[in-house]
């Protein structure tokens, strides 16, 4: 019995377009001026550290550490100090009524009705969790925070590594095959039916009442047939 659904959201609830076209160009345009600003803030500081040890050499100043995110964006690489780095800017943002995070209707509506069923919604991506919190907060549908219990990101483990979501399943207390996992990535979908999750792949190019097996894997159009 499925007790719990856990949601991408990059090109799952919403739309990968948003990310790509929208929230990395405005993170890449500030950066710079980011780490200038605040280079010494404990909370950038301790970002900083975290990348000269991911990067395998010192970043002792601001373009120095510049020029090491820029790089990790170009090569769009998920790695943890950069997804936190991008929450910082990103939060500002929104803050200010510049971003307002992409959901699709369906997957807003899909969310409200797990909740008044009972069904508990959490988050897994790979943006860092105060990404995910600021986008659901200040999305096209408003604040959507209320329904999520809890977010999960790279700090937890890759989203293709099995072992992340028996993670995920311990932290929120439920057998595996209790969480529902639904995402856009294939390597997800089977990572996490390897952990013995519940798994769909949702694919948004395909029409919206689009419902079949591929490869052993349930693939839909959209949440339209989750909903009822």
């Amino acid at each position: 019995m499925t007790k719990a659904v856990l949601l991408d959201i990059e090109g799952t609830v919403g739309d990968i377009a948003f990310v790509r076209d929208v929230l990395f160009p405005f993170a890449r345009k500030r950066l710079g001026q980011t780490l200038r600003t605040l280079w010494t803030d404990p909370a950038v500081a301790a970002i900083v550290t975290e990348a000269a040890a991911a990067a395998g050499k010192p970043l002792t100043s601001s373009d120095a550490a510049t020029d090491q995110f820029i790089e990790w964006m170009d090569e769009d690489r998920k790695i943890t100090p950069l997804k936190a780095l991008q929450g910082i800017i990103w939060r500002d943002g929104y803050a200010s009524g510049e971003l307002k995070a992409h959901l699709y209707p369906d997957a807003v509506e899909a969310i409200d009705a797990w909740r008044k069923k009972g069904l508990r919604v959490f988050i897994y991506s790979s943006g860092s969790i105060e990404a995910q919190k600021l986008y659901f907060a200040h999305s096209i549908a408003g604040d959507l925070t209320g329904a999520i219990e809890r977010y999960f990101d790279t700090t937890t483990g890759p989203k293709a590594a099995p072992e992340s979501y028996t993670k995920i399943a311990k932290a929120i207390g439920l057998q595996p095959n209790q969480i529902l996992f639904l995402t856009d990535a294939p390597a997800e979908a089977a990572a996490a039916k390897a952990a013995g999750l519940q798994a769909c792949r949702i694919d948004r190019e395909r029409a919206r009442d689009f419902v079949a097996d591929e490869d052993g894997t349930r693939v839909l159009g959209s949440f339209a047939s989750l909903i009822g």
